[in-house]
């Protein structure tokens, strides 16, 4: 096949910029592969891709599209580990609207066991991201409070999850009555209504956090140093409430907090690979005994993909949105 389908942006704007077009199917340069796209998850840097405030580091795909699942159909000089029919799911540097897609080697995983191959497409962003920066290098001891806000979406129900799994007392917030009820199905030990409740004494009286997963940005920062106990480690993925804020740094220093907070795409590739071979060893198997599992809010198809994006930007959704090729 010489040609592919694609989903390109016409311009930065809304949800309608985006259109089917065609392209020259990618080769696969040293050290990648050429994947078969099943399916690929849709995530909130698409959505500001779109809108044009997140263009693609140099020498990355113009396409959105930062995770997928498919099938190894070619490798490139010194690909290692794969072969041509292996099932595979990956973090991508972009492209992963299309058909065909080129990717790292070392950021590909196998689907793990007993998970479906279009669910699997969600995995990989919300895994790589919660544990890049909640547990690679970190030490966390058990049964430490691991506080993530909005536990409902796709990284918060991964961290939740993860959190669980690894022996964490997981408290996570929520709007409505049907996210709380889904944060206590993915293990979470308290869920707390952040429009009728006040973390902050809920998690004070707990004890303080040890760690803290927040997209909130703006007052919240204030309060994650009140709901913080000593040494806790406060980790800023998104600031949907303000990027900008006036701190008093006393808690920092009183409770030697660290305030810290990354974007995974800019990370160096084998920054990433590390990370791929943490998940594969530690996070992986859990899904074969069930203490991990897929959470995937829709499924649409590739022509939908406008649709994709309103519903994530919506809010309200359950777990991952995920286009079929």
């Amino acid at each position: 096949m010489s040609d592919m389908a694609v989903i390109e942006i016409s311009e930065p704007g809304g949800p309608e910029v985006m259109r089917l077009a065609r392209r020259p199917v990618p080769q696969p340069g040293p050290g990648q592969v050429l994947v078969k796209v099943t399916a690929a998850g849709v995530n909130g840097p698409d959505l500001k891709q779109r809108k044009g405030a997140y263009p693609p580091p140099p020498g990355a795909s113009d396409l959105m599209g930062l995770e997928v699942s498919g099938e190894v159909v070619e490798l490139g000089e010194g690909a290692w580990r794969w072969q041509v029919g292996d099932r595979v799911c990956a973090l991508t540097n972009g492209g992963g609207y299309a058909e065909y897609v080129t990717i790292d080697a070392r950021h590909c995983l196998a689907l793990p066991e007993g998970v479906d191959e279009v669910d699997a497409a969600g995995l990989c962003e919300t895994y790589f991201t919660v544990w890049s920066n909640i547990f690679h290098g970190h030490a966390i001891p058990d049964g430490a409070l691991f506080l993530v806000h909005g536990g409902s979406g796709g990284i918060g129900s991964t961290a939740v999850q993860l959190g669980a799994a690894r022996g964490l007392r997981v408290f996570s917030t929520a709007g409505t009555d049907k996210g709380l009820d889904f944060i206590r199905s993915l293990g979470a030990e308290r869920a707390i209504n952040y429009r009728s409740e006040d973390f902050v004494e809920i998690v004070k009286e707990a004890g303080g956090a040890r760690v803290i997963l927040d997209f909130m940005g703006g007052d919240y920062v204030a309060r994650n140093f009140s709901a913080a106990g000593m040494d806790c480690r406060i980790v800023q993925l998104a600031f949907d409430r303000g990027a900008k804020v006036e701190l008093n740094l006393g808690p920092i220093m009183m409770k030697r907090l660290i305030l810290t907070g990354s974007t995974l795409r800019p990370r160096p590739p084998e920054f990433k690979a590390a990370v791929a071979r943490g998940l594969e060893a530690e996070a992986w198997p859990l899904f074969a005994t069930g203490r991990l599992r897929t959470v995937t809010h829709a499924v649409l198809p590739m022509k939908d993909v406008a649709e994709a994006h309103r519903i994530l930007e919506a809010g309200g959704h359950q777990g991952k949105v995920i286009l079929k090729m």
